[in-house]
């Protein structure tokens, strides 16, 4: 596994990015950090969207996500076709969006999560390998393109 992580945070998930910037250094992370730097209010898709375009142009093969709830950090890295992003706030749902949606980016809710619950779920997504058989061909479908709508 390479070991380099992108994270982006807006201010209500900033003191917890520290903290996990600081975590992840730790374990031998090279952490590239999208902002935001304190926690003054920002817009989390000023962070979002530039962690998203690092990753889909190959700079990084993942990232973390933070905001409040999540949810914000989660719909606008989600518009990126490239991304895969999935909101995580128990270790199940960790391990489950890289074993079935081989998600590139994890996004933790600031606001409902401890730092020590946001480690183990990082530590989860990290160690665990997409199955691919079934999966591969769901995640073929995610992307928009021509004759790949809903009807």
């Amino acid at each position: 596994m390479e070991k380099k992580i992108g994270i982006a945070s807006d201010h209500a998930g900033y003191e917890m990015k520290e903290f996990l910037i600081g975590y992840l250094n730790a374990q031998g992370f090279d952490v590239y950090d999208f902002g935001t730097d304190s926690p003054e209010a920002v817009d989390y898709a000023d962070f979002a969207h530039p962690l998203a375009e690092a990753i889909e142009k190959g700079e990084l093969e993942r990232g973390i996500g933070i905001c409040g709830s999540g949810e914000g950090m989660a719909i606008t890295l989600n518009k990126h076709q490239g991304i895969r992003a999935g909101l995580v706030w128990c270790n199940e749902i960790a391990e489950l969006i890289k074993k079935h949606n081989n998600a590139n980016v994890i996004v933790l809710p600031a606001r409902f999560i401890t730092n020590d619950e946001a480690v183990k779920f990082i530590e989860t997504y990290l160690s665990t390998q997409f199955e691919g058989g079934r999966h591969e061909r769901r995640i073929a479908k995610i992307p928009v393109h021509a004759g790949n709508t809903a009807q």
